[in-house]
């Protein structure tokens, strides 16, 4: 994708991620965390204008959960809840064995994508995401085997090494798609010519998507928008709507990404049109 795809119109794909794996309800009392709350978020946005919805499955005590159970439970309610949303769950993990992180793999029917972590990231005061090419190759296996298609996660530039190392060593289905990570600790540093860098490194044929957190998600968003790659949005990595205002939904900050492309001609893709794009 590129600014040529902007100004072609090609339709914007808007993922949301309404709850992550770390931060819960103290940190936003209408954040979900059970499946019937995600849900009803899911199909909120997808009102709004999302295609994909982020997934991770939680514990009756809110905690993060990786069992293909509890991902089975909520991903049926989801698709219960929402018309045609395209699923996409997380693998990532932070001190997780490989055989769990596997787990949200393995529901049934398998989800259409997943995440795929391609290096190491440091999260908060004492975890880190180790992510070593072992572990790549694993989930990448399961992945093809299943059906799936990966979102790889650059979190930083080093990790578009990691992207171009997996092309040829598997055989990733075309195009591939990339999500570009842009925040705190060893994500990028969130700035616009460190956004205009990652898109220019690329792999020539790849999708790419957005993903900047807290107040760098308005404006690198945007960016994302304009330079032909498709955009996250959404709880998981910002809370907020504009400068000292919590945001009241998930669906709120759909609904302005939409409105955004609206004043900048880009139509929102509808879910079948999210597929045709990503080659689901």
């Amino acid at each position: 994708m590129s600014y040529r795809a902007f100004l072609a119109g090609e339709p914007l794909i808007v993922t949301v991620a309404p709850t992550g794996g770390v931060h819960g309800k103290e940190a936003h009392l209408d954040l979900p965390e059970t499946p019937e709350e995600v849900a009803e978020a899911a199909a909120a946005c997808e009102e709004a204008g999302a295609s994909i919805v982020h997934l991770h499955a939680r514990r009756e005590n809110g905690e993060r959960a990786f069992s293909c159970e509890r991902f089975q439970e909520l991903t049926e309610a989801v698709r219960e809840a929402t018309d045609d949303i395209v699923i996409q769950h997380s693998t990532g993990g932070t001190g997780v064995p490989l055989e769990e992180r596997l787990e949200p793999l393995r529901t049934d029917p398998a989800p259409e994508m997943a995440s795929l972590d391609m290096g190491p990231v440091n999260r908060y005061q004492h975890l880190t995401s180790e992510n070593p090419r072992a572990t790549v190759d694993a989930l990448f296996a399961e992945m093809r085997e299943r059906g799936i298609k990966p979102e790889m996660e650059a979190f930083n530039p080093g990790h578009l090494n990691e992207v171009n190392a997996l092309l040829e060593r598997a055989e990733v289905d075309d195009p591939p798609y990339v999500n570009v990570l842009l925040g705190g600790g060893t994500l990028t540093v969130p700035h616009p010519r460190n956004l205009l860098n990652l898109v220019e490194n690329l792999p020539d044929n790849a999708v790419f998507n957005t993903l900047a957190t807290g107040r760098h998600q308005l404006p690198l968003t945007t960016m994302g928008i304009l330079l032909g790659g498709h955009v996250r949005v959404g709880f998981e990595d910002n809370l907020h709507y504009r400068r000292g205002e919590r945001a009241e939904s998930n669906a709120q900050l759909v609904d302005r990404t939409r409105e955004i492309a609206r004043l900048l001609e880009r139509p929102v893709a509808t879910p079948d049109e999210a597929r045709e794009i990503l080659g689901l």
